[in-house]
């Protein structure tokens, strides 16, 4: 393993409207949603920050950082986060994708690349971040096409879990 610094984001500012209730405090093998990948970033990443709003005032057992606007979507996290990291690299990853594992964040961070499904969860680098901002300031809510490395990965450690259906298949 390489000795990449990397900070790592929990996701959390998605409202859930689909699930029924807030994904972060969904439970999964004894832990909430926000717990676990909490843990899975401290195991994998030098620092960690949990980005999304703060006005959900959702009871979380960490802080979390406000994201600066009322819209929702990951663009906005993703362009805060890069701007308040301590390292060059930042790993992302969403709250409602329980089963990623620390190795997997490591083996993006270290390739600075999203799998082969999407943009996230994924590894950016702050060289990113002008792109990131101009698409944000045209309306451009996408992260698809930002960071063009893209690593293959077992992609059952990618379940994404958007409603109550897609928890029980994991459990």
């Amino acid at each position: 393993m390489a000795n990449r610094r990397l900070t790592g984001v929990l996701l959390v500012g998605g409202a859930s409207s689909r699930f029924g209730s807030p994904k972060a405090l969904a439970v999964l093998d004894g832990e909430t949603f926000a717990e676990r990948a909490w843990r899975v970033l401290e195991e994998a990443c030098d620092e960690v920050v949990a980005v999304g709003k703060r006005s959900d005032a959702l009871p979380l057992p960490f802080p979390l950082v406000d994201d600066g606007t009322a819209d929702r979507a990951p663009i906005y996290g993703v362009i805060a986060s890069l701007a308040a990291a301590k390292h060059d690299v930042v790993v992302f990853l969403p709250v409602d994708c329980p089963l990623v594992t620390p190795a997997l964040l490591r083996e993006l961070g270290e390739a600075i690349a999203v799998p082969q499904t999407g943009p996230l969860p994924g590894a950016y680098a702050k060289t990113m971040l002008p792109e990131l901002e101009a698409r944000a300031a045209r309306g451009e809510l996408s992260l698809r096409g930002v960071n063009t490395t893209v690593l293959e990965v077992d992609e059952s450690l990618l379940a994404d879990v958007d409603v109550p259906a897609d928890l029980a298949r994991l459990t």
